[in-house]
């Protein structure tokens, strides 16, 4: 494996994420049904899901590297393509069937599903330009 491939994957996705959340946090409060004020008394600064998040994304790298390496030769297009066929099989089907019986707004799916689908996106290009 490779690890500076990962990390960086990881970090990247993370960087993502919090600039797609920052600029959709309107959006996504209303599609969750909460205020920015109720979101930050429920976690009362908790550091937790910034942890959840880092794990899960090098988790998440650490696997599509796994798979693209499995795939044939390593390249940022097999990268990329990788990363989209993970998300359309794995990410967004599992998203929709737990939105849909958590009776969840559609918003929500789309929203947090964009973000999926950047993350994988960028990661999978991280990893196939600096091989696995």
């Amino acid at each position: 494996m490779n690890w500076l491939a990962i990390l960086i994957a990881t970090v990247a996705g993370f960087a993502f994420g919090a600039a797609y959340y920052m600029s959709l946090s309107k959006p996504w409060l209303a599609a969750i049904g909460k205020t920015k004020e109720q979101i930050a008394a429920e976690g009362k600064g908790s550091p937790l899901p910034f942890i959840v998040s880092i794990v899960a994304l090098a988790v998440m790298a650490v696997v599509l590297a796994g798979t693209i390496g499995h795939v044939g030769p390593v390249t940022l297009k097999s990268g990329v393509i990788s990363a989209l066929f993970m998300w359309v099989g794995f990410v967004i089907t599992t998203m929709a069937v737990n939105n849909a019986f958590g009776q969840r707004k559609a918003s929500l799916t789309i929203i947090d599903g964009i973000h999926w689908l950047g993350v994988l996106v960028i990661q999978g290009a991280v990893i196939g330009a600096m091989g696995v």
